[in-house]
């Protein structure tokens, strides 16, 4: 697999919003969550599957090591089964829009990818890692006590919040995409 200059232009500009985003991740997941996963789309959609899965994998290690998670800490699992979920929302994108040829096929592809990686992560997440390994967070937090409400956000962080934010994502990413393609086609952004 080889990447062209402006694949890898493409895909540094993208990890570049994704990191940037993640700043604003103590604000709100509701802002970050949704431009990582809008990057990841986008990079599959401009540069490729490769950009959009070195995306998924280098997102969550970034977004720990800007702000921090205890949960993360306590429980290094976690990375993969993040990375997977969003893994799973970058080669739903890939295969709809390379694979199918029916007309819708782009928002169907991140509806079910968007469904699919909260569906993961709140198996993998919620169902499996925290409660094998939820003890190990009260640990790291300032008030141990506090372990019951933080499985709790946890939980809801993990499934319902993924879901809210990988749609919120594939909107963002569809509606960017809309006019970034005819952009792209006309070769306007040559490397």
């Amino acid at each position: 697999m080889k990447l062209s200059t402006k694949q890898l232009v493409q895909t540094a500009l993208l990890l570049a919003i994704c990191i940037a985003s993640q700043f604003f991740k103590n604000l709100s997941v509701y802002i970050t969550g949704p431009i990582v996963n809008a990057t990841i789309i986008i990079a599959v959609l401009a540069a490729g599957l490769w950009s959009g899965l070195f995306i998924s994998a280098v997102a969550p290690i970034t977004a720990f090591f800007i702000s921090g998670s205890p949960i993360m800490a306590a429980i290094p699992l976690m990375f993969p089964a993040v990375i997977g979920g969003n893994v799973i929302l970058a080669l739903c994108t890939w295969y709809f829009q390379n694979k199918f040829h029916f007309r819708r096929r782009l928002p169907a592809g991140l509806v079910l990818g968007s469904l699919l990686k909260a569906a993961f992560m709140g198996i993998v997440i919620v169902l499996i890692l925290l409660p094998l390994f939820g003890s190990d967070i009260a640990s790291r937090l300032p008030k141990p006590e506090a372990l019951p409400m933080v499985l709790s956000t946890a939980r809801i962080t993990f499934s319902v919040t993924q879901l809210i934010t990988a749609l919120t994502g594939s909107i963002l990413a569809f509606l960017i995409w809309l006019p970034l393609q005819k952009f792209l086609e006309k070769g306007d952004l040559a490397a």
